[in-house]
């Protein structure tokens, strides 16, 4: 009967290459293939925004994570994460609508110079291939197991090959339109299936079950331990949760090129701000689903630890239970979930990482700006150029040690507090200029580099110390504040400049031109 499953898993994947290129139609300039011509419904952006931070390991992690101790801490999480979102949302998606940009760092050219935009896309590039790399291998590890119970034996990365090839075919063509569209089906299809597994394990454990559950603590939603050493080290302390969250939240979804060339895509102002808050309550939805799911996983496997279940780690968990506790084709339409979770998020960073080559580096480096037409065959000869080299990173990685997880977490660390300490030194910090705004960048990423890989604290827990890394949510504020230093300091010994704020600023909304083709002869 497993072959019924792979027949589900094979149309899943021709189904939605079919159906991205039949949404995004032809392509007529780059400004179509990177927004969308800013045309796209805000409910579809939002759902983009949701697949594109999803990662096969999200899913996958989060119901191992509530059946071993965490409860609900990733609900958790997403309420500071909603909280950074209506910031972004009030304060950095207006800039950019009303600039009529293309690329969140056209914001910085506008305001310091180009020799800021293409660092900071500079940057972004760099900082998203190796963090996709390592996410597109980390997505290959259970999706191979899953297809070793399937009886199909493929090595990682032949899968990894699999996926990108699959993917870069409606990147390529269709642009943001296809990858927008196709991202809202497969969340669609995880969350969904998130929502089944409930109701299966609903009719299974009962309302006993739910009991048992929440007397054992799998409810859990606040982390009230307010020790110094734990709110510094642990992710789900309540202020690291609310505050750092908040603040990594204004970071990731306010100056990372990859969530704001989705909002971009939206009709107007308003639906960018509607499409950036409801990605929050999305995300706030689907963490609940996924915890529900292991706690209630606990109660069916009646609390037992994970090597009395002969799963080798927590992320075994809910995949073991979509092979053997779901019926034939709705376990493969599971699996097509989890696909449609890597392809999702390798399919946004091709087209953001090719956005920001086209729209930040070619502009910043180059004084002469191409034709429409040759943009936009530029713009797919880049698509190619990433997927090539993000596989290639991801089968190297596949022969290294090492835990890719947390190797995947601790990379937005190091640059996430510059990238949003630049846009926050433009707007809070008049005097600065673009030797201000470079220096104090590259300072950021060099002290955090130290910090990421250099600095412990030593946290004691049932008698035993031990040195744990900073918790991710406090890199970025650490940063941010490392920029706003030492660029203010600098902006005390020269100047103001004549216009400190920039021309897209002041316009109104709507009003920006089209900052793809229009940059000739700015400074």
């Amino acid at each position: 009967m497993r072959q019924l499953d792979l027949v589900v898993i094979v149309v899943y994947l021709i189904g939605i290459a079919w159906i991205g290129l039949r949404k995004a139609g032809r392509q007529k300039s780059a400004k179509d293939y990177f927004v969308g011509e800013g045309h796209m419904p805000w409910w579809t952006v939002s759902f983009s925004v949701v697949a594109t931070e999803t990662s096969v390991l999200t899913v996958i992690s989060v119901p191992g994570g509530a059946y071993s101790g965490q409860g609900f801490g990733n609900v958790e999480l997403a309420l500071g994460y909603v909280i950074g979102r209506v910031v972004v949302a009030t304060v950095l998606i207006p800039l950019y609508k009303r600039g009529g940009f293309v690329s969140a760092y056209q914001y910085l050219g506008d305001r310091f110079g180009l020799k800021l935009q293409g660092l900071a896309s500079v940057t972004f590039v760099f900082t998203r291939l190796l963090a996709e790399g390592v996410r597109l291998f980390a997505s290959a590890i259970p999706i191979k197991l899953l297809l070793d119970e399937f009886g199909v034996h493929a090595s990682y990365r032949v899968i990894i090959i699999v996926i990108t090839l699959i993917t870069v075919v409606y990147t390529y063509l269709g642009g943001i339109k296809a990858v927008i569209w196709t991202d809202a089906i497969q969340m669609v299809l995880y969350l969904g299936g998130a929502v089944l597994a409930v109701a299966v394990l609903s009719a299974h454990v009962g309302g006993d079950g739910y009991a048992r559950a929440l007397d054992a603590g799998k409810f859990q939603l606040f982390d009230t331990d307010f020790d110094l050493a734990h709110i510094l080290t642990s992710p789900f302390a309540l202020p690291t949760a609310i505050i750092g969250g908040a603040i990594f939240a204004m970071a990731s979804h306010g100056s990372d090129q990859l969530i704001v060339q989705r909002v971009l895509a939206t009709r107007t102002l308003r639906e960018g701000q509607k499409a950036m808050i409801a990605s929050g309550v999305f995300v706030t939805i689907q963490f609940a689903a996924f915890s529900l799911v292991g706690a209630l996983l606990w109660s069916y496997n009646q609390g037992k630890s994970f090597s009395e279940l002969g799963l080798s780690s927590s992320d075994n968990l809910y995949p073991d239970f979509i092979l053997h506790g779901l019926p034939v084709v709705v376990s493969g339409l599971l699996v097509a979930g989890i696909l449609g979770a890597a392809m999702g998020s390798l399919s946004s960073a091709l087209n953001s990482m090719s956005n920001s080559t086209v729209a930040d580096i070619i502009h910043s480096f180059f004084r002469t700006t191409p034709s429409d037409e040759a943009l936009l065959r530029l713009a797919r000869w880049m698509t190619l150029v990433w997927a090539t080299l993000m596989a290639v990173f991801a089968c190297a990685f596949s022969a290294s040690t090492g835990n890719v997880y947390l190797t995947g977490l601790t990379i937005a660390g190091y640059t996430y507090g510059a990238l949003l300490g630049a846009f926050l030194l433009g707007r809070l910090v008049k005097r600065a200029n673009e030797v201000d705004s470079i220096v104090a960048f590259l300072v950021t990423i060099g002290v955090m580099t130290y910090i990421v890989r250099g600095v412990k604290i030593d946290v004691t827990t049932g008698g035993t110390t031990v040195s744990q890394a900073i918790a991710a949510q406090w890199l970025v504020p650490i940063g941010v504040l490392i920029t706003l230093f030492v660029g203010g300091v600098l902006s005390l010994f020269h100047r103001a400049p004549e216009s400190a704020q920039g021309a897209a600023v002041d316009e109104e909304p709507g009003a920006g031109p089209d900052r793809l083709t229009s940059t000739a002869g700015r400074k």
